[in-house]
């Protein structure tokens, strides 16, 4: 088949081309984001998921959204909100999956906080933050979402290994380079990509140092805006 396509956005923005020409865009934090090489105006994927509430996540979505007619998959309470504002959700939790024609994206935990700023000032929680395993195009991938190591992530795809994991490396908000290195090896990834670093002061990282200990040839060591196969 045509390879799948993988581009990092910068910060946890993702977007996973599919061979059938489906897109997929994973946390869409655009406007205030320093790190990203993306516009909204040229976003149109056929799905948004969204981790967690957080604002540098659901980030540009109600527009992204509105533009492309793009369903967003997120937490139940996150989705509903979003239903609210007009868009078209599915809402799942924990073990659940979407099922679509081209593959299916099964919501995992993450451990993390979820809650979206309000105008005045103040955050409004909408559920719990997630990750997903996304099963496309005869590939595993492993989006971990903002979270700390916890030895549950050994149950990723029953055990069977992924073929990408994404995950975090920043530290102060998530897990940082030595937890992320452990949980490549839970999840018996056969690539990693790091995300969320170098976006904001608290989480700069030596991304290249951290590529380094990975296994040789696993980690991923693209730009923001390169796409990748895999």
């Amino acid at each position: 088949w045509n390879k799948m396509k993988g581009i990092w956005h910068g910060h946890a923005v993702l977007e996973f081309i599919t061979a059938s020409k489906q897109k997929i865009l994973i946390d869409p934090f655009i406007t205030g984001n320093p790190q990203t090489d993306l516009k909204v105006a040229d976003c149109q994927p056929n799905y948004i998921l969204l981790t967690h509430a957080h604002a540098d996540h659901v980030g540009d979505t109600i527009k992204i959204a509105q533009q492309s007619h793009a369903v967003v998959i997120a937490i139940a309470e996150l989705a509903n909100y979003l239903q609210q504002q007009g868009l078209e959700t599915i809402g799942i939790n924990y073990g659940g999956s979407v099922v679509t024609e081209f593959g299916s994206f099964k919501m995992v935990p993450a451990w993390h906080t979820s809650a979206l700023p309000q105008p005045n000032g103040n955050s409004l929680p909408l559920g719990a933050a997630a990750g997903f395993e996304l099963h496309l195009d005869h590939r595993v991938i492993y989006v971990a979402g903002d979270t700390c190591l916890f030895s549950d992530m050994k149950l990723i795809n029953h055990g069977h290994g992924v073929d990408l994991a994404c995950l975090p490396i920043g530290d102060h908000f998530t897990m940082g380079p030595q937890d992320a290195l452990l949980a490549a090896e839970f999840v018996k990834a056969k690539q990693v990509l790091p995300t969320h670093f170098n976006t904001f002061p608290p989480i700069q990282q030596d991304v290249q140092a951290f590529l380094q200990q990975l296994p040789a040839d696993t980690g991923l060591n693209v730009q923001i805006g390169e796409t990748f196969k895999f």
